[in-house]
């Protein structure tokens, strides 16, 4: 086993040019949670990238992703969501990098509708636990971030809001969630190619 675990290391970049970042709570129980929309991203990117996430730092998945000649990472942290930042403080201390402006978190935002994304360079938690945790981890706040809409419930109450984040998306919503997963892997490509500003421009239009 420690002989196939070197091996399959091989392929990680030290230090990564960048980091790609979903978040989400572990286990097969939230997989499908709109509190998830994160890791969907960053496994149907690794899908894309033919690569398999694996235990890594924190603790966390991780995996190999290369978009032209830029070769990164892929993770998950699998501390749960209010403890995300541990896990990617690991992974950097692990691999030595990436430079903050190239660690992409993927999240999912109360505050958008289903179906929107958006992208920013940075900004302040807006009351999501797992990017107060990745401020708080990371010391700075200017990390960019794709947030993914999942709308908000029908009533404000901390118990609401918890129980509908970790609902899982409703059979009508499916098809809608694939359109965002495809968009967001987009977005995550154009942003590692074209930067900031282009992928700002191209997706956050609508």
């Amino acid at each position: 086993m420690a002989e196939k675990s070197r091996s399959e290391a091989a392929d990680l970049p030290e230090p990564p040019d960048f980091l790609v970042l979903g978040l989400g709570n572990p286990g097969e129980r939230y997989r499908q949670t709109r509190h998830n929309f994160g890791f969907l991203v960053t496994d149907a990117l690794a899908s894309l990238g033919g690569s398999t996430l694996r235990e890594g730092p924190g603790p966390s998945l991780i995996g190999s992703f290369t978009v032209d000649g830029n070769r990164g990472m892929l993770a998950q942290p699998l501390t749960w969501m209010n403890r995300s930042g541990i896990a990617a403080r690991a992974i950097l201390d692990r691999f030595g990098g990436p430079e903050i402006e190239r660690v992409l978190v993927v999240t999912d935002d109360l505050d958008l509708p289903l179906g929107r994304m958006r992208i920013r360079r940075g900004g302040g938690p807006g009351g999501h636990n797992g990017l107060r945790s990745l401020i708080e981890e990371l010391g700075t706040p200017d990390f960019p971030r794709i947030r993914l809409g999942i709308g908000r419930p029908d009533g404000d109450e901390r118990d609401a809001v918890v129980d509908y984040v970790l609902e899982a998306f409703r059979a009508e919503e499916l098809a809608v969630v694939q359109e965002v997963v495809d968009l967001a892997t987009e977005g995550v490509r154009v942003f590692l190619r074209e930067g900031a500003d282009a992928a700002m421009s191209r997706f956050n239009a609508g």
